[in-house]
C-alpha cells in the first residue's frame, strides 16, 4: 500500500491544504514575474540590466523591511485571512501595469507599490502555517511551503523563460494577474475566520502597535538559536544578491546565451533549493536547526567563489549547490521560531523576522549591483570572499553556547503578594495592564 511521503502528509489537513494551494497558485505567478522583470530590465539597458534589478530589489525588500513587522502586529490581532485577500487582489492590478514600461524609473515605481502589499501578505500567510497546522505537522508544512517557494519560485523560471521566448517578454505579467486572483479565490473559500482568538476585540492604537512590534524583534535578537540562525541569513543574502541581480548579465552577457539558458540556471538554483527543502522536511528533526544553519550558509558562500570562471554546464551545477545552502538557512530559522515562540505572539515574531532578514537583502542587493556595474569580472567572488568574512565572525562572536528548550510567551497579569516572581522578559504597558514577553524553559536544557 502507498504511503503518503512524510514531507506531504500535512496536506491531511483540508484547512492547510487549501491555504497551501493558494499560495502554490501565487508562487507560479512570481516565477513568470521575476522572470519577466530581469529580461524588461535587459531589454532596456542590456548588459546593465544587474543595476536596475539591484535597485528594483532594494526598493522590494525596503518596503518588507519598514512595514513586515506592523503586518506582524496586526495578524495577531485580525483575521488573517482579510489580510491576504486584499493584498492579492491589489497585486493583480499592479502587476498587469508592468507590459506598459518604458523607462526605468517605471519599473521602480511599480516594484515599490507592489511590495507595499507583499510586505503584508508573506508574514501573514507565514504565521498562519502553524496557526492552521497541527503541532506534530506544522515543521513539515513550513518545510513543504519552503520547498514549494523555492521551486516554483526559482525553477519557475525555466518554464516562464520558455513562456517569455513564445509570448513575448511583457505578456508574461498578465499570467501573473491572473494566478493572484485565482489564489484570492481560494482563500476566500476557507470556512470561518483565521485568527489567533476568535473573540479577540484589543483596541489597535499607534502605542500598542509600537509596542507588538517590540515584542517581535526582542524574541528575534533575544534568544540566542534565533539570532544566530537570523544572521546566518545575512551570509546567505550577500551571496543570493549576487546571484538574483547578475546572473541574467553573466550568462546572457558574457556567455552570449539567451533566455531560456539564463531560466535553466535560475531553474538549477530552484532545483537544488526544493531538494534540500523536501530533505529537510524528512530529516531536519535529526540535526540541530543551528548547525544546518551554519552548514547553508557554507555552501552558498563555497558555490559563488569560483562561478566567474565556470561555462554554462559548471554553473548550472553551482547554483544547485547555492540553492540547497539557501535552503538549509532559511527553513531551520522558520522553524525555529515556530518551537520557540508561543502561537499568541508568532504573528509579531514571523513580522519581525521578516523585516530583519529582508534589511540584509536591503544592504546586499545595491552591493551586488554596484560589483555587477564596476567589477563585471569578479562580481561572484568578490560576493564570495565578503560572505565568508561576515560569516566567520557570526561564528564566532554569535554562535549559542547551550540550546535551551522552551518558548516565548506573553500574558497580561498584575503583581501581587501571591504573584511575585522575577522575568528576564521584556514589560510592555497598556493603559494600566501590563504583560511580560518571557521565556518558559523547559525542566532539561542540552548542550
Amino acid at each position: 500500500m502507498f504511503k503518503t511521503p512524510t514531507l506531504l502528509q500535512c496536506l491531511k489537513d483540508p484547512l492547510f491544504a487549501r491555504l497551501y494551494s493558494a499560495q502554490t497558485i501565487n508562487l507560479v505567478g512570481d516565477a513568470l514575474t521575476w522572470l519577466g522583470l530581469a529580461l524588461l530590465a535587459f531589454e532596456l539597458v542590456g548588459e546593465k540590466a544587474g543595476f536596475i534589478l539591484s535597485i528594483a530589489l532594494t526598493l522590494r525588500v525596503t518596503a518588507f523591511v519598514l512595514l513586515s513587522p506592523f503586518a506582524g502586529a496586526i495578524a495577531d490581532q485580525v483575521d488573517r485571512k482579510s489580510i491576504m485577500i486584499l493584498t492579492h487582489l491589489a497585486r493583480m492590478v499592479i502587476v498587469c501595469l508592468f507590459p506598459f514600461v518604458t523607462q526605468p524609473w517605471q519599473i521602480y515605481g511599480i516594484v515599490l507599490v507592489l511590495n507595499l502589499f507583499g510586505a503584508f501578505f508573506t508574514p501573514t500567510y507565514t504565521a498562519t502555517i502553524p496557526l492552521v497546522a497541527t503541532e506534530r505537522d506544522y515543521p513539515q508544512a513550513i518545510a513543504l511551503s519552503s520547498a514549494t517557494y523555492q521551486l516554483l519560485g526559482v525553477l519557475g523560471p525555466g518554464l516562464a523563460g520558455s513562456v517569455a521566448a513564445f509570448v513575448g517578454t511583457r505578456q508574461v505579467f498578465f499570467l501573473d494577474a491572473i494566478t493572484f486572483l485565482m489564489a484570492a479565490i481560494l482563500i476566500i473559500t476557507l470556512p470561518g475566520q483565521l485568527m489567533v482568538n476568535q473573540n479577540q476585540q484589543n483596541k489597535r492604537t499607534v502605542s500598542k502597535t509600537l509596542a507588538d512590534v517590540r515584542t517581535g524583534t526582542t524574541c528575534l535578537w533575544q534568544d540566542p538559536l534565533i539570532r544566530y540562525a537570523l544572521l546566518m541569513q545575512l551570509v546567505t543574502a550577500i551571496s543570493g544578491a549576487a546571484i538574483l541581480v547578475n546572473t541574467v548579465g553573466y550568462v546572457q552577457g558574457f556567455l552570449g546565451l539567451g533566455k531560456l539558458e539564463y531560466g535553466w540556471v535560475m531553474a538549477a538554483f530552484g532545483i537544488g533549493a526544493t531538494l534540500a527543502s523536501v530533505g529537510l522536511g524528512t530529516f531536519q528533526r535529526r540535526i540541530q536547526l543551528t548547525a544546518l544553519s551554519a552548514i547553508g550558509a557554507i555552501l552558498i558562500t563555497l558555490a559563488l567563489f569560483p562561478a566567474n570562471f565556470v561555462d554554462l554546464g559548471f554553473l548550472l551545477l553551482l547554483w544547485l549547490v547555492a540553492g540547497i545552502g539557501q535552503t538549509l538557512v532559511n527553513v531551520p530559522t522558520q522553524t525555529l521560531i515556530a518551537d520557540r515562540v508561543a502561537v499568541e505572539v508568532q504573528g509579531r515574531v514571523y513580522g519581525a523576522h521578516f523585516a530583519w532578514s529582508h534589511l540584509w537583502w536591503a544592504f546586499s542587493y545595491p552591493l551586488a549591483g554596484w560589483m555587477g556595474n564596476n567589477w563585471v569580472n569578479g562580481t561572484f567572488l568578490g560576493s564570495s570572499l565578503i560572505g565568508a568574512t561576515v560569516f566567520g565572525f557570526v561564528y564566532l562572536m554569535f554562535q549559542p553556547d547551550t540550546l535551551n528548550q522552551g518558548q516565548w510567551h506573553e500574558h497580561e497579569h498584575i503583581h501581587d503578594e501571591h504573584h511575585q516572581h522575577y522575568h528576564k522578559s521584556n514589560l510592555v504597558v497598556h493603559e494600566g495592564a501590563h504583560s511580560h514577553l518571557h521565556f518558559h524553559n523547559s525542566l532539561r536544557d542540552f548542550t
